[in-house]
């Protein structure tokens, strides 16, 4: 089961910096994870996921993702995921995931905002590249 966290209902996540330090915890793990922040229209941070990968790879649960949004009452929401290997170029699986994130939050009315890549070299944004 994911966690969630739920101490962080006041915290306003409208910048790339605010959504870095939201995920900060992804940097230093041994294993591909990933996480989203359910979000209010506002920006709002109503809700933090954890999910753990398989392996070398993080399978995105798009259904549990938008029934948490749904749970949650969220508009808008951000993807991270980390690359324990250090290098946070997107791979066209990670492009293909987030595509089909995108269209199964939309068809609930939830907003993609970005899918950030996390690694030691850096932090590539979907959104910045023009992918969402």
């Amino acid at each position: 089961m994911p966690s969630r966290e739920d101490h962080h209902h006041d915290q306003l996540v409208s910048t790339l910096e605010d959504a870095l330090h939201l995920f900060a915890n992804l940097r230093d793990q041994a294993n591909e994870m990933a996480a989203v922040a359910f979000l209010s229209p506002e920006r709002r941070l109503l809700g933090l996921r954890h999910l753990a990968g398989l392996g070398s790879s993080v399978t995105i649960p798009v259904r549990a993702i938008a029934r948490d949004a749904l749970a949650m009452d969220a508009t808008l929401a951000i993807l991270a995921h980390n690359h324990p290997a250090g290098d946070s170029t997107p791979s066209a699986d990670d492009l293909h995931a987030t595509q089909l994130l995108a269209r199964g939050l939309a068809a609930v009315g939830v907003t993609l905002l970005d899918h950030l890549v996390i690694a030691h070299s850096g932090t590539t944004s979907f959104a910045a590249l023009g992918y969402l």
